[in-house]
């Protein structure tokens, strides 16, 4: 019987890495063309490589925790000379996303069915600890061996010194702190590395300014809180001020078009669309996708894509596609309550802007106190690329949309 390698994919255009979550299949298992081998993860999505081929799997190369390159050897599958199918010369970027379910608690792998119902387990009872609560066979397997009512414990122990270098077989070991009984290690892996890795390269590459203003949105708030009700009871999501935001940030970089651009090393990328990375995620992971040509976007539909992107975070199904193509990022900062902060840039973008907390502030107005509110705009900049004086410009142009915003000047449909 012929052996066929199955390789790491290009999970996108600017991937070159990517980490394994966990084997869905096992030595042995046989298994169908398409059929989902392993679950990976990169710096942009989660997704599952699938078998080019059917057949038997006979050999795992890599290890759960494992950062593999694209292009190197993840399994050995033997085929059926019969049925095979030569895989195509060159691997095409894998753009499957992980199912659209509340939970991966509630997916199972080929392996993990057949080994319930060999058993008759009632997967139900059984606790995942896989990826996102996702049931393995060994999961299966401690359940089938556990004493009557005596519950699975908890995997807390604390990795090895081997198993943290299979984890990180690539990463420099750093001096070991001293630690207690009570101290836990944890191990940097999946999109926690991916961050690492990308944070110390935009600091490290990028020669960071920063700037802020103060804007009196006294009238954007009364707006928002007329229609908001409205607008939730036809849309069926909340109208956020983040939408009048990127509204307002679209319309200032298409009048400065030199913020919308990237460092390509001999020479500056100033882009024609304006696509805006921003910042969602969920309880333990943060991804930055992009909303395309915003400003071709009305208010509602920016709100729209906003909603959208971050129920996808939550549910953990966002796309390749959701993830490219960003020239500019605006991050909301102010859902945490910060009211100043300095962004890293998104390499490698030329500036980030964070949205700071609306608070209720007194300010002198015609030489009298008033009650107003009030938000901090903070920018980020490469100063390769961008200097104070265009810098200040935008910002002041960003300044005097969001303070001039009724009805007749940003309309929501």
């Amino acid at each position: 019987m012929p052996i066929e390698t199955i390789t790491m994919p290009q999970l996108g255009e600017s991937v070159t890495e990517g980490t394994i979550s966990q084997w869905l299949v096992e030595s042995g298992d046989q298994v169908s063309k398409y059929a989902p081998l392993v679950e990976v993860m990169t710096d942009k999505v989660n997704a599952e490589v699938p078998s080019t081929f059917e057949g038997k799997v006979t050999k795992q190369l890599v290890e759960p925790g494992e950062t593999v390159a694209v292009g190197s050897p993840l399994c050995e599958i033997e085929t059926d000379k019969s049925t095979m199918k030569s895989a195509p010369e060159k691997s095409e970027p894998v753009q499957e996303e992980l199912a659209s379910t509340e939970s991966m608690a509630d997916r199972y792998s080929p392996a993990v069915m057949r080994l319930a119902n060999e058993h008759q387990v009632d997967l139900k009872q059984v606790k995942g600890t896989g990826l996102g609560g996702r049931i393995t066979r060994k999961d299966i397997k401690q359940y089938i061996n556990k004493p009557k009512n005596e519950p699975i414990p908890e995997q807390t122990s604390v990795p090895t010194k081997e198993e943290r270098s299979k984890e990180a077989p690539q990463q420099v070991e750093a001096p070991n702190p001293i630690l207690n009984n009570q101290d836990l290690e944890i191990p940097v892996t999946g999109i926690r590395k991916s961050i690492a890795n990308n944070m110390v390269r935009a600091t490290t590459e990028i020669p960071h300014a920063w700037m802020m203003i103060e804007v009196d949105v006294t009238n954007l708030v009364k707006y928002r809180d007329d229609e908001k009700d409205l607008f939730r009871e036809r849309e069926g999501y909340n109208l956020s001020y983040f939408a009048f935001f990127l509204n307002a940030v679209a319309k200032a970089l298409k009048k400065f078009p030199e913020l919308n651009s990237s460092w390509a090393g001999d020479k500056i990328i100033q882009h024609k669309d304006i696509n805006l990375s921003i910042a969602v995620g969920n309880e333990t992971e943060l991804f930055v996708p992009v909303i395309q040509n915003v400003d071709e976007k009305s208010i509602k539909g920016i709100a729209k894509e906003v909603h959208t992107l971050a129920q996808k975070a939550k549910h953990g199904t966002l796309t390749q596609k959701d993830m490219e193509g960003g020239t500019f990022t605006v991050n909301n900062t102010g859902t945490f309550g910060s009211v100043q902060s300095m962004g890293v840039i998104n390499y490698p973008q030329a500036a980030i802007l964070q949205v700071e907390s609306i608070v209720k502030k007194p300010v002198i107005i015609d030489d009298m106190i008033a009650q107003r509110d009030m938000v901090n705009l903070c920018l980020s900049l490469d100063h390769r690329i961008l200097d104070g004086v265009i810098c200040g410009r935008f910002m002041s142009h960003v300044k005097d949309i969001l303070e001039n915003i009724s009805g007749d000047t940003t309309p929501i449909y």
